[in-house]
């Protein structure tokens, strides 16, 4: 278990943590080996009356204690699977489980096909992610705010426009995990070298027939060695979560009190400090950065593990396991708080118009810039604007007083003229366009998801 995981979390995981349980890995090992035996069957490698018997057995009908004595006694993970599986069966089954396989290509293919069951639910989440951050674009199209580069202020822009930065990379990151899918959750069954060395020919025939069945692709080359797969499963969800990160950041300092632009729903009776009783702290921004950051951690183990030699090696093998399982783990945990914020957080257009206006128009000296450029060019303009803006932060006089006392800029603009391109919501490019536009292809993908059209 990550140490940020928790299995007993109240938050809705909508089932992702009873799909990563420890009896659903068995009730895959045992859907996987039966799709295998109805595969060699219908290839003629096994009996027919055999891939019946062991398509009949239930997890329930498995001595799992017995299970646990053999493990102790034989020190391997899933062979004592096989042996309670084999005892259940009747002896034309019992002959025919696992037959011609290993244990990584059952283990593998099951894992990739709880990935696949545990994506399908991410898209849930997503979907809904998409909606709410496109409402919030939508919503907040006009509402001006400071626009920040290097941790200061830069331009005014639109809470909307921000919004949409998000969900332009969120669509991005869920275009990747779509189209990874038929590169990661495939089906293994090449044996003990990948070779098919026990099926022969009908060997690609079977694994074929096992991927149908689980929805899974089928592998070129069943290699125990291939680890990429799984690799390039781990890093996009670290695109992913990367984006909810970037979003609780912003949520998280956005929200301080210097700030007040943002803040996360509060619940009447949450404590946020065991000593300070006026604490209310960002938890879900909180659970999003710490959980992505750990998140971070496991694709550069994964390289490492991926380069192990020759045709197979258990140490890949079982860290490969640990990683696939935090990565689903973490990821559950940063949608789960992801979907929570963006449904529930609370602009302050008050704040964020006071916050864009606290420099007293010195954010829009490029757009007085860009009217003087028209007049006299732009290199002549900036060196203008320039001294104009420095002499404002320097003397701490009013930026408005120091254009206005300027001849070549009182010859070109009335005051009226000057004070109305102060004004921080007349120079918002078109953050308000990009809103609109993103809002609706966020809301376009989350209908897709959600089989709405």
């Amino acid at each position: 278990m990550s140490g940020l995981y928790d299995s007993k979390s109240k938050l809705d995981d909508r089932g992702i943590k009873e799909l990563l349980s420890s009896e659903n890995e068995l009730a895959t090992w045992l859907k996987v080996e039966q799709a295998l035996a109805r595969a060699q069957a219908q290839e003629g490698v096994i009996p027919k009356e055999g891939a019946e018997d062991i398509g009949r057995r239930s997890l329930e009908e498995l001595d799992l204690k017995e299970m646990e004595r053999i493990k102790e006694k034989v020190g391997h993970g899933f062979v004592p699977f096989v042996k309670v599986l084999v005892k259940a069966c009747k002896e034309t089954g019992g002959r025919y489980v696992h037959y011609g396989v290993t244990t990584q290509n059952i283990q593998q293919t099951s894992q990739l096909y709880i990935a696949k069951e545990v994506t399908a639910i991410y898209k849930g989440f997503l979907a809904d992610i998409l909606s709410h951050l496109s409402v919030l674009a939508k919503d907040h199209a006009d509402t001006v705010m400071a626009g920040r580069t290097h941790g200061r202020h830069a331009i005014p822009i639109t809470y909307g426009y921000k919004t949409a930065v998000w969900l332009s990379e969120l669509l991005s990151g869920i275009e990747r995990l779509e189209e990874c899918e038929k590169r990661v959750f495939v089906c293994m069954m090449g044996g003990a070298a990948g070779g098919f060395h026990a099926m022969g020919e009908a060997g690609p025939r079977v694994q074929a027939r096992v991927g149908e069945e689980l929805g899974m692709r089928s592998m070129d080359v069943p290699s125990r060695s291939m680890h990429q797969m799984k690799l390039e499963y781990i890093m996009n969800l670290c695109l992913l979560c990367n984006v909810f990160h970037k979003m609780a950041e912003e949520v998280y300092y956005t929200g301080i009190e210097e700030f007040g632009e943002v803040s996360e729903a509060f619940t009447p009776g949450t404590i946020g400090s065991s000593t300070m009783p006026q604490k209310i702290n960002p938890k879900l921004a909180k659970g999003i950065i710490a959980n992505s950051q750990k998140l971070y951690s496991l694709p550069g183990t994964g390289m490492y593990a991926s380069c192990r030699m020759f045709e197979g090696d258990s140490s890949a093998y079982m860290l490969f396991d640990h990683l696939m399982k935090e990565a689903m783990e973490l990821t559950c945990e940063v949608l789960i708080r992801a979907e929570e914020l963006t449904r529930t957080i609370s602009v302050n257009k008050e704040r964020m118009r006071a916050n864009a206006n606290r420099n007293h128009g010195l954010d829009n000296s490029e757009y007085i810039m860009m009217n003087v450029a028209a007049r006299i060019g732009k290199d002549r303009a900036h060196e203008l604007m320039y001294d104009k803006a420095i002499e404002a932060e320097t003397q701490e006089k009013e930026y408005i007083e120091v254009l206005m006392e300027d001849d070549t800029l009182m010859s070109m603009f009335t005051e009226e003229e000057i004070r109305d391109m102060l004004r921080p919501e007349r120079y918002t490019g078109i953050c308000s366009v990009l809103a609109r536009e993103m809002a609706h292809k966020g809301e376009m993908k989350a209908r897709q998801m959600k089989g709405e059209e």
